[in-house]
C-alpha cells in the first residue's frame, strides 16, 4: 500500500499544477499492475461505461455481447423502448449464453439448454419441474443501463449516481450535432497492448495529430488549429479545427453554424469513453481495461442522415482504420517504453494542443482516496 500511496501523493500534486506549468504522469502509472488493480476496484469498476449505439439494436431481440473487467455482458433490446443490460451467465451452471451480435427470440444455454426470454426471465429449464427454483434463478441479473444521446451507457454499481445530469455541459456542447440523431454504421471491436489512460489521453490530445498521422488526419485537423473546448467534472474536449483549403465534409444537421460544420470536436465522458463528433460522421471508442497494458477498444461509426453515399462511408471507415492503426502502433511502442527507469514526469505542450491532459488526471486524483496522513508520511 505504501507504493500507492506514494503515487497517488505524486498524482495529487501534479493535478494540483498551474496550467502552464502542467506535466505528464511517470511511466509506473501505465505500467504497475498493483496500480492498476487499485484503480480496477476503487473506481473504474464502479463508474458509468459506454458499450455502443443504441441503433446497432433497433428491433426486439437484437443483441450483442461485450465484457467490462469481470462480467461478460449481454446487451439487448428487451421491448421496442427498452435496452437492457444483463448477465451472459446462465444461472445454472454459469456457462456463456450468447457471443457475437444477432437477433434472438430467446437465449438458449448451449450447455444444458435452459431458455430465457430477451427480458432476461427464465422461460424453461429442462428435467428441473420437481426443483423449487428461486427467484434468483428465475431472472438474469441485470445492471444498471441509460441512453445518453444514442449512447449505450452501464454501470455494475448498482448504487451509482445516474449519468445524464453529469454530462448536461457536454450535452449542451454537442446539441447542434444531434448525436442521438445519427444512424449507426459499423461497429468494430480489437484488442490493443496499451494501458487505458495512454489511449485517453493519445485520443484526448492534438500535439501528435500532424506528426502521427501526417496523411490521413493532418489535411484536415492540423495540429496548429486545434483549440482547448470546454470541460468539468465529468469530461472534457477540444476542437480540431478545418483549414480554410479543406474540403467541405458534409452539412449534417441544420442548427450546426458554419464554425461547427468547420471542425470535428472531440471529447472523453470520464473514465473511458472517447469520441470524434462532426458534421456528417461519429466516431466513438470504448475503452475497455483489461490489464496493466491490455484494452479491449470497441468503436463505432455512425453517420447524420444519408448526407455520405455507401461510397463515402467505405472511404471514412477505412480512413479512420488507418488513424487508429497509426495510434495503436505508437502506444504499443510507447507502452514498452514506460516502464523504463528514465520514463519520468515531462511538461506537457500549450493549453490548445495538450490542456485536455491536466483535466483528465484531475479527474483521475478526484476518483482516489486521500492518502491517509501516516501513508503520506511514510511515502515521502
Amino acid at each position: 500500500m505504501s507504493d500507492i500511496a506514494r503515487m497517488n501523493k505524486e498524482l495529487q500534486e501534479v493535478a494540483a499544477l498551474p496550467v502552464d506549468e502542467a506535466r505528464s504522469l511517470p511511466g509506473e502509472f501505465y505500467t504497475d499492475p498493483e496500480y492498476f488493480r487499485y484503480e480496477v476496484d476503487t473506481y473504474l469498476s464502479k463508474e458509468w461505461h459506454c458499450l455502443g449505439r443504441a441503433d446497432e439494436i433497433p428491433t426486439t431481440g437484437d443483441f450483442f455481447t461485450t465484457q467490462l473487467f469481470a462480467e461478460p455482458l449481454l446487451v439487448v433490446r428487451a421491448q421496442k423502448d427498452e435496452i437492457r443490460v444483463l448477465s451472459n451467465v446462465c444461472r445454472h451452471r454459469g456457462m456463456l449464453l450468447a457471443e457475437g451480435a444477432g437477433r434472438k427470440r430467446r437465449f438458449t444455454c448451449s450447455y444444458h439448454g435452459w431458455c430465457y426470454k430477451v427480458s432476461g426471465e427464465l422461460q424453461t429449464a429442462p428435467h428441473m419441474e420437481d426443483k423449487q427454483l428461486s427467484d434468483q434463478h428465475r431472472q438474469l441479473p441485470q445492471f444498471r443501463c441509460e441512453v445518453w444521446n444514442g449512447f449505450i451507457y452501464t454501470n455494475l454499481d448498482e448504487n451509482a449516481e445516474p449519468l445524464g445530469p453529469r454530462l448536461e455541459k457536454l450535452e449542451a456542447l454537442l446539441a447542434h450535432y444531434e448525436p442521438q440523431n445519427m444512424r449507426f454504421v459499423r461497429a468494430f471491436e480489437e484488442v490493443w497492448h496499451t494501458n487505458w489512460k495512454c489511449l485517453v489521453e493519445n485520443f484526448m490530445e492534438a500535439y501528435h495529430l500532424s506528426i502521427v498521422h501526417p496523411t490521413t488526419l493532418r489535411p484536415y485537423t492540423p495540429t496548429g488549429l486545434s483549440r482547448k473546448s470546454m470541460a468539468d467534472d465529468a469530461f472534457t474536449s477540444y476542437m480540431a479545427n478545418y483549414p480554410d483549403d479543406a474540403a467541405p465534409r458534409g452539412s449534417g444537421a441544420p442548427d450546426l453554424t458554419d464554425e461547427e460544420r468547420r471542425r470535428s470536436t472531440l471529447f472523453c465522458a470520464f473514465p473511458a469513453h472517447v469520441a470524434s463528433q462532426a458534421a456528417t460522421l461519429l466516431v466513438s471508442l470504448s475503452i475497455q481495461p483489461l490489464t496493466v497494458d491490455t484494452i479491449r477498444v470497441r468503436w463505432t461509426l455512425s453517420t447524420y442522415g444519408d448526407e455520405l453515399s455507401d461510397e463515402d462511408l467505405e472511404q471514412r471507415i477505412a480512413l479512420w482504420q488507418e488513424v487508429n492503426r497509426e495510434d495503436r502502433e505508437k502506444l504499443e511502442r510507447m507502452q514498452t517504453a514506460l516502464s523504463s527507469r528514465h520514463a519520468t514526469s515531462g511538461p506537457l505542450g500549450p493549453a490548445d494542443f495538450e490542456g485536455t491532459i491536466p483535466d483528465f488526471h484531475r479527474y483521475l486524483s478526484r476518483m482516489t482516496p486521500p492518502v491517509p496522513p501516516a501513508l503520506a508520511e511514510a511515502a515521502g
